[in-house]
């Protein structure tokens, strides 16, 4: 068990190396597209690279949600394990839609584990961004 100083450090220095380590401009919330970010995440029991969709008004959302969702068959040649959640609570109470990939049984606790996060994150994200920027004037066109 760390205490939280040692968790955030470790947090840290994870991503910190993960920067270093892969130097190149992802689109994260560069998506023109409010409220639409693609995102990194690691915890203590997986990885994960996600959209987020989190218009406020749950119809924008939805109908951001159905748009990728009548791509989906694209995204699966490319990720085969994708998952759309179309309600998806985070700890804040808020709701949200996620469309995510995750690795699980890593830790960012345990450095012997980052490499393969990494490469998860390395692997996967570029297929995500890909299909994105492919379909973002589709995507967008609400």
């Amino acid at each position: 068990m760390f205490s939280k100083k040692e968790s955030a450090r470790l947090r840290k220095e994870f991503w910190t190396s993960f920067g270093k380590s892969f130097p190149r401009k992802w689109l994260l919330y560069n998506t023109k597209i409010k409220d639409l970010s693609l995102k990194f995440y690691a915890d203590t029991k997986k990885a994960r690279v996600m959209i987020d969709i989190e218009m406020k008004d749950p119809l924008f959302r939805e109908a951001y949600f159905d748009k990728f969702l009548s791509i989906k068959n694209i995204f699966k040649t490319e990720l085969q394990d994708l998952i759309f959640d179309k309600e998806h609570p985070l700890e804040n109470g808020k709701t949200i839609s996620r469309i995510y990939t995750e690795l699980t049984g890593v830790s960012i606790h345990n450095k012997n584990s980052w490499a393969q996060i990494y490469a998860f994150f390395n692997e996967t994200m570029p297929k995500l961004e890909s299909i994105f920027l492919e379909y973002k004037d589709f995507i967008k066109d609400i």
